[in-house]
């Protein structure tokens, strides 16, 4: 499976639109992703420590409970979540000639953030 950041993006969207204390078991983007998909990208999200949650195994396939975001993951979703500068990256750090990885991401959107707030 190869990381997919937009992906990753609309998951923690997601995930910070859920009210507090209602953990979620579900999120599908029917004819985009499938299920096996988003399973591993949550994985790779609690993995990094963006997520606050648990994987199961269960056949067939794999399921998650998401509790929330942790304080890496507010930081993430707070320098992604501008459209113009997700734009921008996509269209900069997600070709296929650029290798890329979440913390050089992470650093590039605060740069951006910081260029577009007029912050040195």
């Amino acid at each position: 499976m190869k990381r997919d950041f937009n992906l990753i993006r609309r998951i923690m969207i997601d995930i910070q639109n859920i009210p507090a204390g209602n953990p979620c078991q579900n999120l599908s983007y029917p004819g985009e992703y499938d299920r096996a998909t988003i399973v591993e990208h949550i994985a790779l999200l609690i993995e990094e420590g963006l997520v606050k949650g648990e994987i199961y195994q269960v056949w067939p396939g794999n399921s998650f409970l998401i509790d929330g975001l942790t304080w890496k993951g507010h930081d993430f979703i707070e320098a992604a979540k501008d459209d113009s500068i997700w734009l921008k990256a996509t269209k900069t750090l997600f070709l296929p000639t650029v290798s890329i990885t979440f913390d050089l991401l992470l650093q590039w959107l605060k740069a951006e953030a910081k260029q577009k707030l007029g912050l040195p």
